[in-house]
């Protein structure tokens, strides 16, 4: 079995497959852990009673394969080559071939664009309310969006911070109509409409930042101790998309099942089509994915 994606979703298909007897190989381009790496802080995943960070989760993932003969190459996916019995990863470091493959090549949030953002992740600028709100307990934040993730991201953090402003481009809410109402019931939540931000305000973390109405052009300044960038996530499936179905948000179409329109090919974690991307559901994907290819493999497919 081949994994693509050295995250919690690829870890956990590697050490089911490997227990299962198969030969099993995970390729990753970066670090063990993939996006959950980049978090400080994880405290929503069972078993660690002080929370813990996410590049040690990913690497205690990897070394839990270890045990079983997982190898790990950091090395980058050229191409796959999908059809056939047989599938082929062309990497940098030359070809492989499995009769399985797992796709956990995870998503990454869409970005502001702002001058200083990257620096700034983790010093007030976060992508994920379930994941950092807490950090903001009683404390003013904004929320930058206005689509259904936004508008999810407001109503977690408007029961754990003092004051949650949602800064939106257009005159009002993207999000389906079951999330208007309890947003605009939300006495700590304020709207800044037709505007976007054009700025964060920093020393060494986020102070503030700077608004610019896109109808007037008039430009003005917010304190705040964070920013929730909540604009969408993009799903790593270049490699893939013109050989397994994906949505037209660029997720790979597969089901509780993992699995995709190609037998033999399975997508898990943040990459498929899911309702809640976190830690915990990949985990779940990756064992799930390793069930079916075992099904698959023994011609129950």
């Amino acid at each position: 079995m081949i994994v693509v994606g050295g995250g919690p979703g690829g870890y956990t298909a590697a050490l089911y497959a490997a227990r299962a007897g198969l030969d099993t190989v995970v390729l990753e381009k970066l670090s063990a852990g993939g996006q959950m790496a980049l978090t400080e802080q994880i405290d929503n995943y069972p078993g660690f009673e002080d929370g813990i960070d996410g590049f040690s989760l990913g690497e205690k993932m990897k070394r839990g394969t270890e045990r079983f003969g997982v190898e790990t190459k950091l090395t980058e996916v050229l191409s796959l080559d999908l059809s056939g019995t047989v599938k082929k990863a062309a990497t940098s470091e030359g070809p492989l071939f499995a009769r399985t493959i797992v796709l956990a090549t995870g998503a990454g949030p869409r970005e502001l664009g702002v001058e200083s953002e990257q620096e700034l992740i983790g010093k007030g600028v976060n992508y994920c309310a379930a994941c950092d709100g807490m950090f903001y307990k009683n404390k003013t934040v904004v929320i930058a969006g206005g689509g259904n993730t936004a508008a999810a991201d407001a109503l977690i953090l408007s029961r754990i911070c003092k004051k949650v402003i949602v800064v939106h481009r257009r005159d009002t809410l993207r999000a389906t109509k079951i999330y208007h109402e309890p947003l605009m019931k939300a006495e700590n939540v304020e709207f800044r409409w037709d505007s976007e931000i054009i700025e964060l305000l920093h020393d060494e973390k986020v102070i503030g930042i700077r608004l610019r109405n896109v109808k007037t052009g008039e430009k003005t300044t917010l304190a705040c101790d964070g920013v929730f960038v909540s604009i969408g996530r993009k799903p790593s499936s270049e490699l893939v998309k013109d050989q397994v179905k994906v949505d037209p948000a660029g997720y790979i179409i597969a089901d509780e099942s993992t699995r995709t329109n190609i037998p033999g090919v399975f997508a898990v974690g943040d990459v498929r089509t899911k309702a809640l991307r976190q830690v915990v559901t990949a985990v779940a994907d990756g064992a799930t994915a390793v069930h079916y290819a075992e099904e698959y493999l023994a011609g129950g497919m």
